[in-house]
């Protein structure tokens, strides 16, 4: 699929539905015109130039968004994107978690979680036809190779300007790739966060819903050296100054204004076929919401609330609560949906297309059948698979195997590693290393394990892996007794709880691990063979679907563009822009919800109770009335929260929300429930992203948390 034809579909569909799609910054000047109606007042050029305003000053933290909003490297996002941090500096005496946090000098903030990282896209280049080059008479592990071979010698031609990282994004399923070059700041530190009763109000209950009053955004500010150079944490670091920042509106938005989001979704699946789409409705998610569930049940049995364990273990829960709510609502509005019939009417229409043009039953006639085959074959042994990826969430399983993957692949000469084994991925190997010291309690590890063991042995014989049984002692018939006793010695005897322990791995052979009597090592040494030959097994068939996938997308891209349809990516972590305005919806016949929430909403929900306990100060300032200069005439009140029709995804946690001149008015953190399905397919009346409005922020600031430092620090527009 040729650029120019991907820009001319753009300009033939984005008229039309102009709200749905998350747009490639290089494609936004095709849509110059309808940006521009809809109310877009800078130069839509501007938005496709990475190293200049506003785009230069909208952040990546590698999972979550945030942006520049001081000459000083202040950095705004979610409060939920922060959480790590916040927990990793809570102890039980001093819990900022529960009480917020506030660094009145740079000399107060805190040294975020080890491995914490502020990205900067400086450029976007495509690197297509570098990528494919040669590789034409590749199939299966060869192609697969073959291209992570071309992506990592441009990666290291990319990173030879230190201060950089570098990474070769595929989109539309490998049709094209991008070489993305970003500044990498290591040193992040924790400046504020607002306590818990502000930053999580409505916990759990309200995740996904709407009505919301959450506050949910914290603060973090980027280091460098001071040459202004990216260095590591260090007292004699200055904040880094970025190129731009951007304004914040204490004016922010009302109902029907354009709003856009620039931002790092994570992924979609709007292109995936009625076989993925079957598959993971009616399998993938009852499941993973079962065992998402069930962990946080495992947590919280083992870990009473307020111990040490506990702290460590909560920003765990709430990602796990976050999903299996997602999952739940997945599940909840396929069955309600026509979505399994619309993608096999879409695929029988593609058929039909291609059937019609001898030319395009050349290039298209077997995609379909094929595609339909190898994922059928990645799908045979999911459910022994599932349980063994869920293992991930605990920590000496994981550990031990990356600690012997490391040992084995030093071995080789830097280019032939692993990617995440090279010399390039050493910094932030150690600070993954480094922080489990505050994310890991061998009681809750001992306890998920033994769990999901327990479900691995009782699957059928044909799934069970031999080096796997014979670790745990695990026979024809499950002995649960037994092994929780083979897990109480493997945990009593480890030392890779200990970090210098494990730091010490890091530079050991692989004869030192084959010589070790830990047992966690043991076990990563007796599945290793076990490990690479099923790595090879899913190369094999992801080389096959990166030649298969391409000519598919190549298919819809061109039957979209003569339907008139939107073209864009998929969602895959790479820098992306959308466009929408305020916008209330209906969740249901007969409701109508409003596009803003108020102050006085807090009041109502508060119970004094966690999740809704806000501080005794700020229910004062609410029944006082005290708006300051954040008053909102049209809802007679302070707004907190304001729905729009952005097309986001998670990864966009923590997205500037901009208004047409580029200034911040929220920041996005949330979808409503009905919305969560927009992972798979957009509908223009249910799809509403959910902000914290820019005056709640500073309402928060000035008048509950006295953050008059960071507020003069800002610059606050009227």
């Amino acid at each position: 699929m040729k650029k120019w034809l991907l820009t001319v579909a753009v300009a033939a569909s984005f008229g039309a539905q102009a709200d749905e799609g998350m747009w490639q910054p290089y494609q936004l000047p095709a849509m110059a015109d309808e940006l521009k109606a809809k109310g877009l007042e800078i130069d839509a050029k501007s938005i496709s130039k990475l190293t200049e305003f506003p785009m230069n000053a909208v952040i990546s933290l590698g999972g979550c968004t945030a942006s520049f909003v001081s000459p000083k490297g202040l950095a705004v996002t979610n409060h939920h994107c922060a959480y790590g941090s916040i927990q990793y500096n809570s102890t039980p005496e001093k819990n900022l978690l529960k009480d917020g946090f506030l660094a009145k000098s740079y000399g107060e903030e805190l040294q975020a979680t080890p491995g914490s990282r502020i990205y900067v896209t400086e450029a976007v280049t495509n690197v297509t036809d570098k990528v494919k080059k040669g590789l034409d008479s590749k199939v299966g592990n060869d192609y697969y190779l073959g291209i992570e071979q071309k992506e990592k010698a441009l990666v290291a031609e990319c990173e030879a300007e230190d201060g950089y990282r570098c990474k070769v994004y595929s989109f539309h399923g490998g049709l094209e790739y991008y070489l993305v070059k970003q500044l990498e700041i290591r040193d992040v530190r924790l400046v504020y966060n607002p306590a818990a009763s502000v930053g999580k109000y409505g916990g759990d209950i309200d995740n996904w819903m709407w009505p919301r009053h959450t506050g949910d955004f914290s603060f973090y500010r980027g280091y460098v050296s001071k040459d202004g150079k990216p260095a590591d944490f260090s007292k004699d670091n200055v904040p880094y100054e970025p190129k731009s920042f951007l304004k914040v509106s204490a004016k922010g938005v009302s109902d029907g204004d354009f709003v856009m989001v620039a931002g790092y979704p994570g992924r979609t699946n709007r292109y995936r076929t009625a076989n993925e789409v079957e598959n993971t409705f009616e399998w993938a998610y009852p499941e993973g919401k079962m065992l998402r569930e069930r962990f946080i049940e495992i947590i919280k049995e083992t870990a009473p609330e307020g111990s040490d364990e506990r702290i460590k273990y909560e920003s765990l829960i709430a990602g796990l609560a976050n999903y299996a709510k997602n999952f739940t609502s997945m599940i909840e509005f396929y069955g309600k949906s026509t979505m399994l019939d619309d993608r096999k009417g879409r695929e029988t229409d593609l058929a039909t297309w291609i059937k019609q043009d001898k030319k395009r039953q050349q290039q298209y006639g077997k995609t379909l059948a094929e595609l339909d085959k190898l994922i059928a074959e990645g799908q045979e042994n999911q459910a022994r698979d599932t349980i063994l990826g869920y293992i991930r969430y605990t920590t000496m399983v994981p550990t031990a195997r990356k600690l012997y993957r490391l040992a084995n692949e030093k071995q080789l000469d830097d280019m032939a590693r692993e990617p995440g084994y090279q010399e390039r991925d050493m910094i932030s190997f150690k600070s993954r290393m480094e922080r489990i010291d505050r994310r890991y309690a061998a009681s809750v590890d001992k306890a998920v394990l033994l769990d999901m063991l327990k479900r691995y042995a009782v699957l059928p014989a044909s799934e069970r892996i031999p080096a796997l049984d014979k670790v745990f002692g695990i026979g024809k018939m499950l002995d649960a007794k037994q092994l929780s006793k083979t897990l109480d010695t493997m945990y009593a005897n480890t030392q890779l709880g200990d970090m210098e322990t494990r730091l010490a791995w890091m530079d050991k052979s692989v004869a030192d691990f084959k010589a070790s009597n830990d047992p966690f090592i043991q076990f990563a040494v007796a599945m290793y063979d076990t490990d690479m030959k099923a790595e090879k097994k899913d190369k094999e068939l992801a080389g096959k679907l990166m030649k298969v996938r391409p000519q598919y997308m190549d298919a819809i891209i061109a039957f979209n563009t003569e339907q008139g349809k939107p073209v864009y990516a998929d969602a895959n972590s790479s820098l992306r822009v959308t466009v929408g305005h305020v916008k209330g919806y209906s969740p249901e016949d007969g409701l109508r919800a409003l596009p803003f929430t108020r102050l006085e909403g807090i009041l109502a929900k508060d119970t004094g109770v966690s999740p809704f306990d806000a501080p005794a100060k700020q229910l004062e300032l609410i029944k006082q009335k005290q708006y300051g200069d954040f008053y909102m005439k049209s809802i007679d009140s302070v707004p907190v929260n304001f729905l729009s029709t952005l097309d986001t995804t998670g990864g966009n946690s923590g997205s500037p929300t901009l208004n047409g001149r580029a200034e911040l008015v929220g920041l996005l953190f949330d979808g409503v429930y009905e919305s969560i399905i927009g992972d798979w397919g957009y509908d223009p009346e249910t799809n509403r992203s959910i902000q914290v409005d820019s005056r709640y922020m500073l309402w928060v600031m000035k008048y509950l948390d006295n953050a008059d430092n960071l507020l003069a620090e800002m610059e606050i527009v009227h």
